[in-house]
């Protein structure tokens, strides 16, 4: 291998072949270690949709109350 990761566009899941096509969009932050950077070809990036972290945290805290209440 050649030790140059391979990058997946988001917005249609192909591989990104050209380095100079790839566009960062976003870092998604892991559970447990650093996370991992999102890309997109440059013609997609507007076509990659991104859910608001903000909103997403509280989200989840709600529905993590409503699965505790129902058990």
């Amino acid at each position: 291998m050649s030790g140059t990761a391979v990058r997946v566009c988001r917005a249609c899941d192909e591989p990104i072949t050209d380095p100079a096509d790839a566009v960062l969009v976003a870092h998604e932050l892991g559970n447990s270690g650093p996370g991992w950077d999102v890309y997109a070809h440059r013609d997609h990036v507007d076509d990659v949709e991104q859910a608001d972290p903000d909103l997403l945290r509280i989200m989840t805290r709600i529905w993590t109350v409503r699965i505790q209440a129902e058990q």
